[in-house]
């Protein structure tokens, strides 16, 4: 099959009205499908003012705000006009990436035409409940999730660990990966840089330790709260760079009132303090792969993390980094010790990153995708 006969529609819960790492892939392959000569459309919630430029055409769908986080928008519905619009695009493949009200929706209309559906999983969202205190949801949570999945053709995993996970959940039998790449051009070790540093207080000898993402709670904050004042406890002496925004920043101010917050930083901006720390910390066991670790990896930055999905795909224990239990505190507290103890163990953990990343050409990635679409599609006009 040739990439030009594709027709693809896509349906994500948010394509570019926050940015964050599952939107960015998502415009990255919509870019390259584009580039291929498939014809790709996209539907999802819109606001006035996204955080940034759509890749692609993109048609609306109704959303409602969710209660409590009123920066992300719930899909609602496939009103008529979009109906007609998915028609009149006459798609070979949809493509879901999100599994929401109106992905299920869009799941069903594929299905009484007879028109193959792949699904990507970008985050696992049963993690989430446990930081708001729902952790009785989960079993019902995931038989919702196994039903949509199981209505799918295929379904594809950011990394092995997760897919792992997935298989075991018994959500699909059909799952391959779609990995995720790293811009070189913008994430590298060249963009260290002293006088960010000086600009913010921060010595040459200071260990500065990053915190990258959404500050949301289920990103794991109390972890990396708990952590930083167990290390220092143990006479670790630490600066803390937390770039990102979002709503529990208030909170995790308090418990960090040192940490050097710079909001949400994009482009070069944010390449130039990430490459200017000196490790990175991600206590996150809601990622499905971690698209900022492997940044901070091109950084040439040793990671900490916890040991959990899509992380353990990427970071080598004692090779690139260091993986501990979720909620090991003191274990993460002697990670911190060690590196500040031994700059040469960090300058090593971050060559391997490096080298690992240099690796992960975004191109090949999403050509995996494309032979997925095509062979959804080979199959299900074969029955």
């Amino acid at each position: 099959m040739k990439p030009d006969e594709l027709r693809i529609a896509l349906f994500s819960g948010n394509y570019n009205y926050v940015r964050d790492g599952a939107n960015q892939a998502l415009n990255r392959l919509v870019g390259f499908l584009l580039r291929q000569g498939a014809a790709v459309r996209v539907y999802s919630p819109t606001v006035a003012h996204p955080a940034f430029q759509a890749i692609g055409d993109l048609v609306g769908v109704p959303a409602a705000s969710i209660p409590g986080r009123p920066e992300y928008r719930l899909p609602l519905r496939l009103p008529g006009s979009v109906r007609r619009d998915l028609e009149a695009f006459a798609p070979n493949v949809i493509h879901v990436a999100s599994p929401d009200i109106v992905a299920h929706r869009a799941v069903s209309w594929a299905r009484r035409r007879n028109i193959p559906v792949v699904a990507s999983v970008h985050t696992r969202f049963e993690t989430y409940l446990g930081y708001y205190r729902l952790q009785w949801l989960e079993p019902t949570v995931r038989a919702i999730l196994r039903r949509f999945y199981r209505r799918c053709d295929a379904i594809m995993a950011p990394a092995q660990s997760t897919a792992a996970i997935l298989r075991a959940q018994r959500m699909s039998r059909d799952i391959s990966i779609w990995s995720r790449g790293v811009d070189r051009d913008q994430f590298n070790s060249q963009r260290r840089s002293v006088e960010y540093r000086r600009s913010h207080g921060i010595a040459a000898d200071d260990m500065v330790v990053a915190f990258l993402g959404r500050l949301v709670l289920e990103k794991g904050l109390d972890v990396f709260a708990n952590v930083i004042d167990t290390a220092r406890a143990k006479g670790v002496e630490l600066k803390i760079l937390v770039i990102g925004e979002g709503p529990a920043r208030g909170w995790f101010a308090e418990r960090l009132p040192d940490a050097i917050f710079t909001g949400q930083l994009t482009g070069n901006d944010l390449a130039v303090a990430l490459a200017s720390a000196d490790v990175f910390f991600n206590p996150s066991v809601t990622e499905a792969f971690g698209n900022v670790t492997q940044e901070a990896m091109a950084c040439g930055l040793p990671v900490i993390a916890a040991a959990a999905s899509g992380t353990n795909s990427i970071v080598t224990d004692g090779v690139t980094g260091t993986l501990i239990d979720p909620q090991n505190i003191d274990g993460f507290a002697e990670a911190l010790c060690s590196y500040q103890l031994d700059p040469d163990l960090r300058a090593r953990h971050g060559e391997a990153g490096l080298s690992f990343a240099k690796s992960r050409d975004w191109d090949q990635i999403n050509a995996a995708v494309m032979r997925v679409y095509e062979r959804v599609i080979i199959r299900r006009t074969s029955r």
